[in-house]
């Protein structure tokens, strides 16, 4: 029996409406989303108006010609839960006074087993011979092939499921053709066989998108493709993951960006970017079994409650399996699990004007380089009647390595260089000189004076010489690099940053550096920082600000008293 909506039905609103009465438990990011499209169709703009037509259309083909594919309902129709339809009509609903669709990219974040390759499918499916437009061209994209492959490959047995589908597509090796419909082609496509030029782009279907490594480059491709369309779409499914400073990063705090734009007139807007983000609102709410669905809005589904109990039960006993745990099942962003302090601890993007906190002394700390590693300058200070630390950092990297490097690393050195938070010098090495004089531009066109700098003692003999040349011999204090005088700064480091009592401007390069910093403890509990095992990443940003915070440690009295 063939599926049609009411023309007045509108899941959207049904979904809010069980929402603000308690019926379905959901993360700050979903209510704000949600409230603001319920707003939204009932005070419409020309930009942004809902259409049950649109919206209903794309629901009655996915339930009338998709079929699921694997597991125990293989070749029954598609049903769709209630989060899915008002998901899936907020993506197609609304349009524009021109009749085209409001939404060109869509971000669904939720917890893995939540049917996010099926909803992905439907969405490739339904713009390769529903959404009305002329020779579509279909990608499902990844940066490689085989993650590429997973959405398109459950495209084709939906397919192979359905008559329907079958008469008007047909797959092959290497794509699915609607040639003799309308001439449209659906494929796999991945930025490591080099064939990502000159398309032009109906949808692009990205998958998994915290697995990938140099993404920016990848999706920016994409979204030049799609310029030769009226109403492309870039649909964007992922959990979280632990690639940090990637597209992943940059797709989710776009995300959170907009959803708090969203009721301030200040705020950051994009009407043309729709965050659908399903996540705990806390690290600590991973036991409680009521808040589980927050980030998992198909359990009980597709995803089960023993499943989930069990791995979380798993969690309680092994404390080791817990940062695997509330990354892909709950959606909280996660560093390696070697690191020093997960995502949440260490992630503060609050900033900073020093024109209104006119500091006047500050610590520095430094990490100066081989020639393959950045070199770090560090500076924090304190201000009266404020218990917050505040940083400032510059980072080095030689000129002729910075192309090799960001090709090879696949790290945008390059991007943070153009954003001003990394410079280059001369040559395949970086001169210390370059750091002296950043500490000088510091003290002259900032006014903040260094009262202790802190330095690896190991360090060339010929900086610190020009450092006390400058800034007095008393400035100066070598720091030992071991578990001794580190642990105990390093200990109140991790705390102050899990209290965001470190205010570090939001730098990414920092940012980076902390994800990436493991910890070496010894019998009795004493910690320094290591690389681990983690390769070309780096750690020089905590070395440097680690070694400013030794000097606070040992002079904080003093410290406290000049300022």
């Amino acid at each position: 029996m063939k599926i049609e909506y009411p023309a007045d039905y509108n899941p959207i609103l049904e979904y809010w409406e069980k929402i603000q009465r308690g019926g379905i438990p959901v993360c700050r990011k979903t209510y704000e989303w949600y409230k603001y499209l319920t707003y939204r169709i009932e005070n419409p703009i020309p930009e942004m108006h809902y259409s049950s037509k649109r919206a209903n259309h794309v629901l009655e083909f996915a339930e009338n010609y998709c079929c699921i594919s694997t597991g125990k309902y293989a070749g029954k129709p598609v049903v769709l839960e209630l989060w899915e339809k008002a998901h899936l009509a907020a993506v197609f609903g609304f349009v524009d006074d021109n009749g085209y669709r409001t939404c060109r990219q869509s971000i669904l974040i939720v917890g893995k087993k939540n049917g996010k390759s099926l909803l992905a499918s439907v969405v490739g499916l339904y713009t390769l011979l529903a959404d009305g437009e002329k020779g579509p061209q279909i990608y499902s994209a990844a940066t490689k092939r085989d993650q590429a492959k997973i959405i398109w490959q459950e495209s084709v047995r939906m397919i192979r499921k359905s008559p329907s589908l079958a008469k008007r597509c047909k797959p092959h090796v290497g794509d699915i053709s609607s040639e003799a419909y309308n001439n449209g082609v659906y494929k796999p496509l991945a930025s490591d066989t080099g064939t990502i030029d000159g398309l032009n782009v109906h949808c692009a279907l990205l998958d998994e998108i915290h697995q990938w490594k140099n993404g920016q480059e990848l999706f920016d491709m994409l979204a030049d493709g799609v310029s030769a369309r009226l109403q492309p779409l870039i649909y964007v499914t992922s959990t979280a993951g632990t690639v940090r400073q990637d597209i992943y990063d940059a797709k989710y705090e776009e995300s959170g960006n907009i959803i708090n734009g969203l009721f301030d007139d200040e705020g950051y807007k994009d009407l043309r970017v729709f965050p659908f983000i399903y996540e705990l609102d806390e690290r600590k709410e991973w036991p409680q079994k009521n808040c589980w669905i927050k980030a998992n809005p198909n359990l009980g589904i597709t995803k089960t409650w023993e499943y989930l109990e069990g791995k979380v039960n798993n969690a309680l006993k092994n404390p080791a399996h817990v940062k695997n745990l509330v990354c892909k099942e709950f959606n909280i962003r996660e560093t390696s699990s070697e690191a020093w302090l997960t995502f949440e601890q260490l992630n503060n993007t609050a900033t900073f004007d020093l024109n209104i906190l006119k500091p006047r002394y500050g610590i520095g700390g430094c990490d100066l380089s081989s020639t393959t590693d950045l070199t770090n300058a560090t500076v924090i200070f304190m201000v009266p009647d404020n218990p917050n630390v505040y940083v400032l950092q510059m980072y080095w990297i030689p000129e002729d390595l910075l192309e090799r490097k960001v090709r090879e690393d696949k790290i945008p050195y390059d991007l943070w260089a153009q954003q001003g938070l990394l410079r280059t010098c001369p040559g395949n090495r970086v001169h210390y000189k370059y750091v002296k004089e950043w500490f000088e531009e510091i003290q002259n066109e900032n006014d903040i004076f260094l009262y202790k700098c802190g330095y690896d003692s190991w360090s060339a003999t010929y900086f610190v010489e020009d450092m006390k040349n400058t800034f007095g011999a008393v400035v100066m204090e070598p720091i030992i690099q071991g578990k001794k005088t580190l642990s105990s700064p390093m200990k109140s480091l991790g705390a102050d940053l899990e209290k965001k009592k470190v205010v570090y401007n939001n730098n990414p390069i920092l940012k980076w550096c902390l994800t990436n910093t493991s910890v070496d403890i010894d019998k009795n509990d004493n910690i320094q920082p290591s690389k681990g095992n983690l390769g070309t990443k780096r750690i020089d940003g905590l070395a440097g600000l680690l070694d400013a915070y030794v000097c606070l440690e040992n002079n904080l009295e003093e410290y406290q008293s000049m300022i």
